[in-house]
């Protein structure tokens, strides 16, 4: 920044360059508000960045956030973004071994060919008729809650009538999601599958009284107004670049290496005192938007803490030479991997995960889940990778709390990802450090981030990936009208932990700005 930029007073000062806080400076650049964002790091982007994480190789991975679900198309095209997203052909495989030999449940790739899958491991058509039923129910209750992530919050009744469904409403906001998986499947298998979605980044059980599996449920279910996860063609950081070009056009000051320290208020008017390599300064504002978690809300502000936040995932990104062979020769890896490939995610071994992780220990089997970036959109490999037939793999861990690694994190770390490709190849042909590619200096390339890393490298309080327990998306005491107003009137919080936040979506940068935009229009 110009060395006397600290003496301007802006319309919107943001702290913090994740996605969230880029939506919210390109829609008020866009409206004429003049907008200052300030990044701790030295590039935008957050969680939601591509990087090349392997010394010599020419892969760009989605080094954290890696899907596409809760972003609305509303958002692209509003701010005109250069941003693409292609859906995936293959929904998930499972893999399974059942009387001895291998097999699995392959969802995707239409109609029949589920179907089948569906015979091929149950014997019947029960349970895909159940699957069919059920995931139309949650398909009916998306229609009618994404489109009101974007708009001011509904109360519990209005969103209750907008769903018109009481069995829908009962089933996703009323009991534990347990009950309804156990009433309407059978298979182990196909529970596990069902219940997965209720605990990505959430430590709960399938019967947890406070519903936080359910509202993770909710939000991994109505993405787009279908459910659908995407892949983000050249990776996650191409939306965030998309967004901070868009900012920039519009008018917006993005500067790095510019670390929030303090915001002052009276309500009316603010002032931000951030700290670089050369010292602080200040930027006064009329109004703060806050793209860091509610825990760094409150240390910027002085105010009372919230209650600590935990997460409980191993993030694992991976370069192949070329894709393992499975134990189940029906299923294709390229159709396997493409989708979401389930390992050790069946219900009672959730069940018994997450009952091991709360008496404080490592699951014995760990569950996670893994998908192949490339084989859906190869332009993150440079010309010579792709053709040579290299492949990325990301791996999803769950239930693994941040309290598990706070003994030894290094340690920790290395145990779990061990015996988490273990489980990996217990269903593969061949071990899949044999297809793992190596950096310039020899090493594997396979990087595990646990919370703790996360808290460290990005400030995810207790490494939560959604910074605190999701929220159901109406209002509620204390909520406000968009669910990003604070104690402050003219400061809010634009990420993660607002009210609808969680997930690469955009919504709490979207409605921080329209709330700014009523407040002074």
């Amino acid at each position: 920044m110009p060395a006397n930029e600290h003496t301007r007073t802006y319309d919107a000062v943001i702290v913090g360059g994740g996605h969230n806080g880029l939506v919210a400076a390109a829609y008020l650049a866009r409206a004429g508000r003049s907008v200052l964002v300030l990044e701790r790091l030295d590039h935008t982007g957050g969680a939601a960045v591509s990087t090349r994480p392997f010394a010599g190789v020419d892969a760009r991975l989605s080094r954290y956030s890696y899907l596409v679900s809760l972003l609305p198309q509303k958002i692209v095209r509003d701010l005109g973004l250069d941003f693409q997203v292609r859906a995936r052909t293959i929904s998930s495989y499972t893999p399974a071994e059942r009387d001895g030999r291998p097999t699995g449940l392959l969802v995707g790739g239409g109609e029949q060919r589920t179907r089948e899958a569906f015979a091929r491991l149950t014997g019947g058509e029960r349970e895909y008729r159940t699957w069919q039923r059920f995931y139309g129910m949650t398909a009916r209750v998306a229609e009618r809650v994404f489109p009101t992530l974007t708009e001011p919050l509904p109360t519990r009744d209005e969103l209750r009538r907008r769903i018109d469904d009481e069995t829908a409403w009962r089933t996703l906001f009323e009991e534990p999601i347990g009950v309804a998986v156990e009433e309407n499947f059978t298979d182990d298998l196909v529970r596990g599958v069902v219940l997965t979605d209720a605990l990505i980044g959430t430590f709960a059980d399938a019967h947890d009284p406070s519903l936080a599996q359910n509202r993770c449920f909710l939000y991994h279910v109505i993405g787009g107004g279908t459910g659908a996860w995407d892949v983000p063609v050249g990776g996650m950081g191409a939306l965030t670049d998309a967004l901070a070009a868009a900012a920039r056009a519009a008018g917006a000051v993005i500067a790095t290496g510019h670390e929030a320290v303090r915001i002052a208020t009276d309500d009316h008017r603010a002032e931000v005192t951030y700290r670089t390599a050369d010292g602080e300064g200040v930027a006064a504002a009329r109004h703060v938007l806050v793209n860091a978690s509610p825990h760094e809300l409150a240390a910027l502000t002085g105010d009372p803490a919230p209650e600590p936040a935990e997460g409980a995932q191993l993030k694992v990104n991976m370069l192949l030479t070329r894709l393992p062979r499975l134990r189940d020769t029906a299923v294709d890896p390229r159709e396997a991997f493409a989708g979401t490939f389930h390992i050790a995610e069946g219900y009672r071994q959730l069940a018994t995960a997450h009952a091991q992780a709360a008496a404080g220990e490592l699951p014995s089997v760990p569950p996670s889940e893994i998908y192949c970036h490339s084989l859906t959109d190869p332009t993150i490999l440079g010309p010579d990778l792709a053709e040579r037939g290299y492949q990325t793999l990301t791996l999803f861990g769950l239930h693994t709390p941040a309290r598990l690694f706070d003994r030894d994190n290094d340690a920790v770390r290395e145990e779990l990802l061990k015996s988490t490709l273990a489980q990996l190849d217990a269903h593969l042909a061949e071990p899949l450090a044999d297809c793992l590619a190596t950096d310039a200096d020899g090493r594997p390339c396979i990087e595990a981030k646990t919370p703790l890393d996360l808290e460290r490298d990005l400030r995810l309080p207790g490494g939560n990936i959604f910074h605190r327990a999701l929220s159901w998306p109406y209002a509620q005491e204390g909520t406000g009208r968009w669910g990003v107003e604070t104690r402050h009137a003219n400061v809010l919080l634009c990420g993660a932990g607002a009210v609808r936040g969680g997930g690469v979506s955009g919504v709490p940068g979207h409605n921080a700005a329209m709330a700014v935009l009523e407040a002074t229009s």
